[in-house]
């Protein structure tokens, strides 16, 4: 039997901001001097057109350098109840204290490759799938410069041994985060900086919810993230009835 891991995880909404928050990402500071002239560019024609408006004009411009400030504001801060953050009230922290928390891993020489672990089908027909995470990984690879991104061999929701469900709500289809991540930490390779499950079969992380996006343990570099409800076909699909094994997909 594999042992259970001691690890706190964290959910995510969206597979970038996992991988934003594994990795060691460089902090750039700018004064609002410099982004205002930043804005007004060293296109003289813009220059120009800049300089030349009165000063309430100028303030009204200026004003979203200070959005949200002062009561009088042009420009307040924007509420969307559906958010994560208005439905579970956290804790802010802003990006500089998480950029410099001690307990934050950073890739190091022999822990430098991002590891992508598909399961179970990805996309349509086999050509499009294969082009689909290859287009994933070609993206990782730019935006995490200096860090190798390599594919692990697809596997199997069977292969995995993961608890699943079907949804009450959707009718889709779900599987269990916290076994995911057991599987992939069992399968996490040596020079592994992390190691990200994806999925287009729905996730949840206990009985309870309804679902999860993703979910990731950052001090084991892993994570698994799921696009199926990203898909236009998601409330078309259904299983009915019960699921007695999980599909060899």
């Amino acid at each position: 039997m594999r042992k259970r891991l001691p690890v706190s995880t964290w959910v995510f909404d969206s597979v970038e901001n996992r991988l934003f928050a594994l990795l060691n990402i460089k902090l750039i500071q700018h004064s609002v001097q410099e982004l205002q002239t930043a804005l007004v560019s060293n296109h003289k024609d813009l220059a120009i057109d800049f300089t030349a408006n009165t000063q309430k004009q100028r303030h009204l411009l200026e004003e979203g350098f200070h959005a949200g400030q002062r009561p009088d504001s042009l420009f307040q801060p924007i509420t969307v109840h559906s958010d994560w953050i208005s439905a579970q009230p956290e804790e802010h922290q802003d990006f500089e204290s998480f950029y410099r928390d001690p307990s934050r891993k950073t890739p190091n020489a022999s822990h430098n490759t991002i590891y992508i672990q598909t399961i179970c089908s990805f996309g349509g027909a086999g050509v499009q799938k294969d082009q689909c995470v290859e287009w994933l990984r070609e993206y990782c690879q730019a935006f995490f410069y200096g860090l190798s991104v390599k594919l692990l061999p697809a596997v199997t929701v069977a292969e995995t041994k993961c608890s699943f469900r079907v949804n009450s709500d959707s009718h889709n289809l779900q599987i269990l985060t916290g076994d995911l991540l057991q599987f992939l930490w069992s399968r996490k390779p040596a020079d592994a900086f992390c190691i990200v499950g994806i999925t287009m079969i729905d996730l949840y992380p206990k009985d309870s919810w309804n679902f999860v996006f993703g979910q990731a343990s950052l001090s084991n570099g892993m994570g698994v993230f799921s696009f199926s409800r990203y898909d236009d076909s998601f409330y078309s699909s259904s299983y009915a009835g019960s699921v007695t094994t999980p599909p060899n997909c």
